[in-house]
């Protein structure tokens, strides 16, 4: 039988792969994230889904290995996970009122061949106020989260609009990720 291995350790990740896979394997990589000097911030989750799911894929070439990154970009600035509550209140507060992007690098490895792509997906907050801010940062949800925010939560109530794929800003492009993986590895899926 063919294994799926996914290289994150992300709940949401999981939950979407189970749309296209019934069974698969979790390892998460503990590859060094040292970014090149050179890298544009919109190459940044492709480089590290790359490095994460090489990683795996050296010990388990036979299987499929589907690994992926996200970052927020606000003004061509990335937004990280926050550190504390001061953090996820500053976060927040550039985000409010604003268009950002949320970018997703998935790669995938198989048989010695890899297959790298990024979708883009554009969002916009309403204005919030600090009472908001404040009732969503004393919540756990903010501090796991890229940007701060989880749209599949109580943070979704913060969005205005979004144009693109929603299950990019949750975390995994998987409507994308099935057409890729179909013409990367087509014994995986029809």
């Amino acid at each position: 039988m063919k294994s799926v291995i996914l290289a994150s350790g992300s709940p949401r990740r999981k939950e979407l792969l189970k749309l296209l896979f019934d069974d698969f394997k979790i390892e998460v990589s503990k590859k060094d994230e040292t970014l090149p000097k050179s890298i544009s911030a919109e190459k940044i989750p492709e480089y590290l889904s790359f490095i994460k799911g090489e990683d795996i894929a050296k010990e388990n070439p036979q299987s499929l290995v589907i690994s992926a990154d996200t970052i927020v970009l606000l003004n061509g600035e990335i937004l990280g996970k926050p550190k504390d509550k001061t953090d996820a209140f500053k976060m927040l507060n550039s985000l409010s009122g604003n268009f950002h992007f949320v970018i997703t690098g998935c790669s995938l490895f198989y048989n010695g061949k890899y297959k790298s792509f990024s979708v883009k997906t554009k969002v916009k907050f309403y204005k919030l106020n600090e009472a908001e801010i404040s009732e969503y940062i004393n919540s756990h949800e903010p501090y796991d989260k890229a940007g701060g925010y989880g749209i599949q939560s109580k943070g979704g109530l913060f969005v205005e609009f979004i144009e693109g794929d929603y299950n990019n800003v949750v975390g995994f492009p998987i409507a994308e990720l099935k057409r890729e993986i179909r013409s990367f590895a087509p014994d995986f899926i029809k």
